[in-house]
């Protein structure tokens, strides 16, 4: 293999042949990746192993596998076509995913459950370690495999001090056991080439002005989660009230994210005009999703911006019962208040089973929830002042939610963000001053917004739901002959 190919820090840890081997690292710099061509070589070698992936989230290690079918091909090792499997695990069926190689040995992608691993024998990879749930045990399952031949690979960011990820670390920094150690913040990874490997594969021109501002860019999107996330300084305990790991196995792509962004002038545009543009607008974007949307109970939660922050509008349907899962999120920015009235209308007119809302009333959004009230009536349209109490409230049944699997928002790095803004203070979980910028433009500051008009949702749906009493008509038997009708003719 071209050893150009990988960056010092992947050829150092492919290079290592320890049993066990851990990988403290910043986000997104390729060692997974290095990974995966490593567990290729092993598994096709004729005297190497099976490998077995393991991570938080399914995609993930269906993205894995895949990773190992392109480099099979790249380094011209047979390989048979990724495959979707089912394995037993407690006597139930569970999804895995696989390839296979001529040597008779495999890559096998495993759901994050340690009683997999039973009876199994070879190399192990647990990705993003910090975010599985069980971890102890998935390492209990994992070390197991030592004792005939097999070897360990635990690769992950930081999710916490108190994680058994970075207990870990700790153990192996001060010598309690014998495993070996790789660390790779971003500055690392820029050193050894990860920018200069960017701009040749986007084909972009390196300077190091610009890889300056990918890295000033790059610690702003992240905002406060940039030491964690980067810089491998795992966060203090209870900082973050919602981990990553929980939020994104809740995400799906095919959820949109429809937004909606005017220049200041458009302000003062005629009513026409604003009018035409808001309907045009919404007439391509967002009514062929309303007008697709099941006929299902549908709760609109909203938080409040107008020139600074987003107004964020998350629509919600239930599914079944206690599951609901986001029909789609409109994000405005620069909005006049009349547009946005507009917008929340016509998504409220659009749906077919309209249930119930909650609205951020705090300041001007006083005035859109006021006005919603009085068209809608007070039974469908919650005026919420946000407060200490409401999120003491709400947050908690918010979280609850993530993690009984019961919702399902859009996939989107700024959501996320969002939902990761959220800390404990004085015991309390809300949205801390601070700010996350969207995508890579420093002008375009986020806080917290979609997490706030998810929490909205949860609010209209715990309202509706304790308020509403279904009933059905059952009809009374007619009292006699006449009553039924028997001798209208002879009238």
């Amino acid at each position: 293999m071209d050893e150009t190919v990988f960056l010092t820090y992947q050829q150092k840890w492919m290079a290592d042949t320890s049993q066990v081997k851990v990988g403290e690292k910043s986000r997104r710099i390729g060692l997974t990746w290095a990974e995966a061509a490593d567990s290729v070589l092993t598994a096709a070698a004729d005297a190497g192993e099976d490998v077995f992936y393991i991570s938080y989230n399914m995609e993930f290690t269906k993205e894995f596998v895949q990773t190992c079918a392109g480099w099979a091909k790249s380094l011209g090792r047979a390989a048979s076509e990724m495959e979707e499997i089912l394995i037993k695990d407690e006597d139930k069926d569970v999804t895995a995913y696989r390839i296979a190689f001529p040597s008779g040995h495999k890559i096998l992608g495993l759901p994050s459950r340690p009683t997999t691993l039973r009876g199994r024998q070879g190399r192990v990879i647990i990705d993003e370690a910090a975010f599985c749930d069980n971890l102890g045990e998935l390492l209990k399952a994992a070390l197991a495999l030592l004792m005939w031949g097999g070897d360990v690979r635990i690769i992950s960011t930081h999710n916490g001090e108190d994680n058994p990820f970075n207990e870990m670390v700790k153990d192996i920094r001060s010598g309690k056991v014998p495993y070996s150690l790789h660390r790779t913040t971003i500055n690392d990874a820029l050193e050894q080439g990860l920018y200069k490997r960017i701009c040749l594969r986007t084909g972009k021109t390196w300077t190091k002005a610009a890889e300056k501002k990918w890295l000033d860019d790059l610690v702003k999107t992240y905002g406060d989660g940039a030491s964690e996330e980067l810089f491998c300084i795992p966060s203090k305990s209870g900082s973050k009230y919602l981990s990553r790991a929980l939020v994104e196995a809740s995400m799906d792509k095919t959820i949109p994210v429809l937004k909606w962004e005017q220049g200041d002038e458009f302000t003062y545009q005629s009513e026409e005009v604003r009018q035409a543009a808001c309907m045009q607008w919404m007439s391509e974007d967002l009514a062929p999703i309303l007008e697709q949307a099941p006929d299902l109970p549908s709760f609109v939660g909203e938080d409040f911006g107008r020139s600074g922050d987003l107004s964020v509008v998350a629509i919600q349907q239930e599914i079944m019962p206690g599951f609901l899962k986001a029909l789609c999120y409109v994000e405005m920015r620069n909005i006049p208040f009349a547009q946005q009235y507009q917008v929340i209308c016509f998504v409220i007119d659009h749906l077919k089973r309209f249930y119930g809302s909650s609205l951020d009333a705090r300041g001007n959004g006083q005035m859109i929830a006021e006005l919603l009230a009085q068209k809608y009536g007070p039974g469908y349209v919650n005026q919420v002042m946000i407060s200490r109490q409401f999120y003491m409230e709400y947050f908690p049944k918010y979280k609850a939610r993530f993690e009984d699997q019961g919702v399902k928002i859009p996939y989107s790095l700024d959501i996320l963000e969002d939902h990761r803004l959220v800390a404990i203070e004085k015991g309390v979980p809300l949205i801390p001053d601070g700010r996350t910028s969207e995508d890579a433009g420093r002008k375009k500051l986020r806080h917290g917004d979609s997490v706030v008009a998810g929490l909205m949702v949860e609010h209209a749906y715990s309202s509706t739901a304790s308020a509403y009493q279904p009933f059905e008509y059952e009809p009374c038997p007619p009292a006699s002959s006449f009553s039924k009708g028997v001798d209208d003719e002879n009238w």
